[in-house]
């Protein structure tokens, strides 16, 4: 089972230093909260999409396409009644569904998708090492990026572990695929316990690896790995700035004011 984003590929994103890219997905999230119009998201998400065809992220991105035609769905679907707009499209009592709100809906489900794809993108380009050093390099005091680093690494470790408790319980007869979904999650919850035993021992055995070391979160320390931004990474943080500054302008300059959703 492979628990780990990142692909290892040859591409000129992935050249790109963990600082670079850091700042560059925080661009690309500013970019999507830049406009509600679903039109102005679109471009947006196809030129992220055109991104992650360059960086050869789509293996990733199309093991979660359903998470995201399920966003854009549920978006679609449920915004419409709580937005409101001036062109009435139906109603039944109290409730009403306008195009503005319809196109808000629409919107909402396109920014989150592409917060996702922005978001893979980065993981399958990044190495874990990458993104921590970036962080660090970028001024985070080492024991939160410690702690971080180690979430990071818990996450698939513990997803490894699941894993391997279903598989071990469905050899020995138990059924999870029979029932309503209902018999099915109940079916699921008795697998927890033996993972929070393993969480516990651990954590217990991590922190005590830790302790024997004579670890010192507060102690000064050199790092190996330590990358330079280079040209290309200036060229790259600079045409991205210029671009979220253009949508800024785009946005606050000829929005008119408006707030009303489903305009700019």
């Amino acid at each position: 089972m492979i628990l780990f984003l990142y692909l290892d590929q040859d591409t000129w994103i992935h050249r790109l230093e963990a600082r670079t890219k850091i700042i560059t997905v925080g661009i690309l999230f500013s970019l999507c909260l830049c406009f509600n119009h679903p039109l102005y998201l679109a471009a947006i998400s196809a030129g992220i999409m055109a991104i992650a065809i360059w960086a050869r992220a789509l293996p990733n991105i199309w093991k979660l396409r359903y998470i995201l035609i399920l966003l854009v769905i549920f978006s679609t679907l449920l915004w419409p009644f709580f937005a409101k707009g001036p062109t009435l499209l139906w109603s039944w009592g109290s409730l009403q569904i306008s195009q503005e709100s319809l196109l808000y809906g629409i919107g909402m489900g396109l920014r989150l998708a592409t917060f996702v794809v922005a978001g893979l993108i980065f993981l399958s380009t990044t190495r874990h090492e990458e993104f921590i050093n970036g962080l660090i390099r970028m001024g985070m005091p080492y024991p939160f990026a410690f702690a971080l680093s180690t979430a990071l690494r818990l996450v698939p470790t513990f997803v490894g572990v699941g894993a391997t408790i279903i598989q071990a319980q469905t050899s020995r007869g138990l059924d999870l695929e029979t029932g309503n979904i209902f018999r099915r999650v109940g079916k699921f919850i008795p697998q927890a316990v033996p993972l929070f035993i393993y969480a516990i021992r651990h954590t217990n055995y991590l922190a005590m690896a830790l302790e024997s070391r004579g670890f010192d979160p507060q102690s000064s320390r050199t790092l190996y790995y330590e990358p330079q931004l280079r040209r290309k990474d200036y060229g790259v943080l600079v045409f991205f700035v210029l671009l979220l500054g253009i949508m800024l302008y785009m946005r606050l300059g000829l929005s008119l004011g408006a707030v009303m959703p489903g305009r700019l």
